[in-house]
């Protein structure tokens, strides 16, 4: 875990606001690739998970953090309690949506905040002189975070910006191009956003390997007609039931089982236990459909069984 402080907050849009921070004790901060996120530990106990948006060279890390009045707290909490001076801890960068090693072209696409590792990949393929186009949704201009960085930068004639109160939602056919070797597309965006963007691309001969996206949120799962079933514990033999209303999660930490989590929505993917038999009714946006079919990995946070027994590698 590392301590650092705020040392500016400011707000990008009316909703969106920008925190920068450093190190507490002033040593360096472990470098980020574009695509990296951190943990943040709140001071409400909420941990959540934040993309990276430092500007190359900086020696702070950044975040932008959209307020969600029907969230669960961590974002409200940002916006109203932390302040210029405050200390909390964060974990070291983790990237789990890189850019692609063998990517000859990209194409990135944005809707509102999750424009954060959008642009980092911007800028770190621009400073590789590598080719990209990249597209960013929001409601209008003022709702536009970061849209004075972009413009300043020198790769502003590769964007193109689409805002739904104008001309409605991007049609995807402006943005996304027919598949072809080296050709990669990135996206990130509410759930609703990025789910529309792969399934074009699917339907239109991309393949899953040059689609990456990454989710901020997940839609609320449904779970009025959850029934219950049990899971077995590998290394002990010991069998448990999981009700209807309560998670994998929730009932291994009644036993006693610690299992690392952070978002309890299927979004980080902190939680991935292994499944060596049974089959898991996944309910997760972390991992692919590729992924899910192999039935060999479950995020109990929130997946449950469509099988009466769960054998978990624990």
């Amino acid at each position: 875990m590392i301590n650092v402080t705020v040392i500016d907050k400011v707000y990008l849009t009316d909703s969106i606001c920008r925190l920068r921070m450093k190190a507490t004790d002033s040593t360096a901060l472990p470098l980020a690739s574009a695509g990296s996120h951190i943990d943040v530990h709140l001071g409400n106990g909420c941990i959540r998970q934040y993309s990276l948006c430092c500007e190359h060279g900086a020696d702070y890390y950044e975040i932008a953090v959209l307020k969600e009045e029907n969230g669960r707290g961590g974002s409200t909490f940002i916006h109203e309690e932390i302040n210029e001076g405050d200390e909390f801890q964060i974990s070291e960068p983790k990237n789990l949506f890189p850019l692609a090693a063998n990517a000859n072209e990209s194409i990135l696409i944005a809707a509102g905040v999750g424009v954060t590792p959008i642009l980092s990949m911007a800028e770190t393929l621009h400073r590789e002189g590598k080719p990209f186009t990249m597209h960013y949704c929001s409601k209008n201009e003022l709702q536009t975070a970061y849209k004075k960085r972009i413009d300043a930068s020198s790769f502003v004639d590769r964007v193109k910006y689409h805002f739904s109160e104008i001309n409605g939602r991007m049609p995807l056919n402006d943005a996304i191009c027919s598949a072809r070797d080296g050709l990669h597309l990135y996206v990130c965006g509410p759930t609703s956003f990025t789910d529309s963007v792969i399934h074009y691309a699917s339907e239109n001969g991309w393949g899953s390997s040059n689609i990456h996206r990454e989710y901020f949120s997940a839609a609320p799962i449904e779970n009025g007609s959850e029934q219950s079933f049990e899971i077995e514990i590998k290394s002990t033999g010991d069998i448990y039931t999981v009700p209807a209303d309560q998670s994998i999660l929730e009932v291994l930490d009644e036993e006693g089982i610690f299992i690392p989590v952070a978002c309890e929505q299927g979004v980080c993917g902190s939680c991935i236990t292994g499944l060596l038999s049974g089959e898991a009714d996944h309910k997760d946006v972390f991992m692919t459909k590729d992924e899910h079919s192999i039935m060999n990995k479950i995020t109990p946070c929130c997946s449950r069984a469509k099988s009466s027994r769960l054998t978990l590698d624990l």
